[in-house]
């Protein structure tokens, strides 16, 4: 492996809780995090520092960084959002990884309070009505081919949804039947507000009381007791997600600031002479959107319900080829499954995350997961149009 890019969605964080709306989703009591709202938890570091242990081994193995010496800026740049989960999520990547050396995560400082990092912000960079009006007509296209109405049935019961406030008092009372409303606007996220955005609150928090370990009668009010059920909940969050991150003519919006960076950072790379191994720091809808404007082909990842998941990994390979003088991609998700990440499971290379090869539209792959890397070329200055 010559060069490459890991981008990671930060690990277990608390609920980012939107209060008012989910308080007035059900009567029953939300159980308290000991962690601020949206911040990482300790057990989310400790997950990073098994999934930077994995790593550290691994870019041993594929012979990228030398293993008995601490890499430097040549070999390897570490940038995270400047948000708490994805700077402690860095930290703890880096205690994992590369044990002892004095390597550092570089986020944004200069940040205005509460302004993100553009690279990594996912708002709207287009104010004019004509893309509004196709980004809303797609969207809404997109969630109509959604079957959502078993996973609001679900969700609606586990909430007691007929007795809570939304219903009794402001008349809220069937997820299935209720519109949604999609927002775009510019500087801003896209959104979906309504019965997906509401019943995506719940089941983030649901999803994240057993990664975190709660007992089971704690997690959804001890209401969740299958696969089945986690896998029928997740089609909401899934599909929150390919509304208003995957839809192309937003997730090429989106995505752009990002995609250029990767552009100059690994395609561009060897003219530019960056570090071989970039590794970023970011979330679920940075990889959702930049999958999307790179048109990957559909995906499964066993034993995870998250498409994805907390702590996941897309990781970026180029490969060269002496005898044809040929650059290659190949590009992996690793992921902690679902058990991984409610033991606290370590990770080695005996024992393993979970790793599915991707493929690319545009770039088919050969048995052994590689493609031409002309072909990505091609496809990433595609999605950068």
């Amino acid at each position: 492996m010559d060069s490459g890019i890991n981008f990671k969605r930060h690990n277990l964080r608390a609920p980012i809780i939107y209060e008012d709306i989910l308080a007035r989703a059900t009567n029953k009591l939300w159980p308290i995090w000991h962690t601020k709202d949206g911040n990482l938890t300790n057990k989310g570091r400790q997950l990073e520092i098994y999934m930077g242990n994995y790593f550290g081994s691994w870019f041993d193995r594929v012979g990228l960084l030398r293993p008995e010496q601490c890499p430097d800026s040549n070999n390897v740049y570490i940038y995270a959002n400047n948000l708490q989960r994805t700077i402690a999520t860095a930290q703890s990547f880096i205690t994992g990884a590369f044990p002892d050396c004095s390597i550092k995560a570089f986020y944004r400082t200069d940040m205005a309070k509460g302004k993100l990092d553009p690279i990594f912000d996912l708002v709207i960079t287009d104010n004019s009505a004509e893309f509004k009006q196709q980004a809303i007509t797609a969207m809404t296209e997109k969630l109509v081919h959604l079957d959502l109405a078993e996973a609001y049935k679900q969700i609606s019961t586990i909430l007691d949804f007929k007795n809570s406030t939304l219903c009794k008092k402001d008349k809220l009372c069937e997820l299935v039947s209720t519109p949604n409303k999609m927002i775009i606007s510019a500087d801003k996220q896209p959104l979906v507000f309504g019965p997906l955005g509401l019943a995506t609150s719940a089941v983030d928090v649901f999803d994240l009381q057993y990664y975190q370990g709660f007992a089971t009668k704690d997690v959804a009010w001890g209401t969740i007791n299958t696969p089945e059920q986690w896998k029928t909940l997740n089609e909401i969050k899934n599909g929150y997600h390919a509304v208003a991150f995957t839809t192309k003519i937003v997730a090429k919006n989106i995505a752009k600031p990002l995609l250029n960076y990767i552009n100059s950072h690994f395609v561009e790379q060897n003219k530019n002479e960056k570090s071989k191994l970039l590794i970023m720091f970011g979330h679920d809808a940075n990889i959702a959107s930049v999958m999307s404007a790179l048109d990957f082909a559909p995906y499964q990842l066993p034993e995870q319900y998250e498409n994805t998941p907390i702590g996941g990994k897309l990781v970026f390979q180029r490969w060269h080829n002496k005898k044809t003088n040929k650059d290659y991609l190949k590009v992996e998700y690793i992921y902690q499954s679902v058990n991984q990440l409610r033991d606290g499971t370590p990770l080695t290379l005996n024992s393993p995350p979970k790793q599915v090869t991707l493929s690319l539209e545009n770039c088919p792959i050969d048995e052994s997961g590689l493609c031409n890397w002309d072909d990505f070329e091609k496809s990433i200055q595609q999605a950068l149009r």
